[in-house]
């Protein structure tokens, strides 16, 4: 949950009052101290589950923010790692970040350089460059539509046989808080769009499982679930958290 040094509730109202990019930049001082950065259990998963299928080269952090991403791909990459997000406060942050911390473990004198791009990942500014594309968290502010659109994106920045991979969380069940608890923020942000501009989207329950797998296969990839058994198994024996490992083939984006 939030922490002392978090944002006030003013400062978290006059954000979700704000377009997505002034949002985030208005955020980016105290995101770390909020609940929506993603959880280093979430990083370390990710990482321990991705490291058996490396070493890459060359990584992008989708939708960067803070940086919390660009950790798991220093651990993985031997050449580069780039973050990519529309906030520049964001990237501000995520810079001084690195220079008051000093890097990560495996960003070191013979570890991969590190870039920080400003830019939109509906409109990524790189051409077939990487080996490993990861995503933490961003997908809530893409509509449906945007997904066909996205995944081609990245479809295009991937070295062939290169690698898109993100975490996703199973939806909560109808008898669960949670359920009620985003169903009441979407609800809330729907009402929000439609009454107030610029839009600010943020949808927890847009994306699902099985839209995300039919376009990442209409984008050309070839995709995988892998269980991620550290978050656990619902009763059914379904994985509470699984990682979407999606391979591009040799073949050029769709268009």
């Amino acid at each position: 949950m939030f922490t002392p040094q978090g944002p006030t509730l003013r400062e978290l109202a006059a954000q979700a009052l704000s377009s997505v990019e002034h949002g985030y930049d208005l955020l980016a001082p105290k995101f770390d101290h909020t609940p929506f950065r993603t959880p280093d259990s979430v990083l370390d998963a990710v990482g321990g589950a991705l490291r058996p299928m490396g070493p890459f080269e060359s990584g992008l952090d989708l939708c960067c923010g803070t940086g919390a991403g660009m950790d798991v791909l220093a651990m993985l990459c031997d050449e580069s790692v780039t973050g990519v997000d529309i906030s520049a406060g964001m990237l501000a942050v995520g810079r001084e970040r690195l220079r008051a911390d000093g890097p990560p473990s495996g960003i070191g004198e013979r570890g991969p350089s590190v870039a920080w791009v400003r830019g939109d990942a509906r409109a990524l500014p790189f051409g077939p460059a990487f080996d490993l594309v990861v995503s933490f968290g961003a997908f809530g502010h893409f509509l449906p539509r945007e997904l066909p659109g996205l995944f081609a994106q990245v479809h295009s920045v991937l070295r062939p046989g290169g690698r898109f991979v993100f975490p996703i969380t199973a939806p909560p069940r109808p008898s669960s808080p949670w359920y009620w608890a985003l169903l009441g923020f979407d609800a809330v942000m729907r009402v929000r769009n439609a009454l107030w501009r610029p839009p600010f989207v943020m949808y927890y329950r847009a994306f699902r499982l099985g839209d995300v797998q039919r376009e990442l296969a209409w984008a050309g990839f070839a995709v995988e679930l892998r269980a991620l058994p550290e978050f656990g198994y619902r009763r059914d024996g379904s994985p509470r958290c699984r990682m979407v490992v999606a391979t591009r083939g040799g073949g050029a984006t769709p268009v």
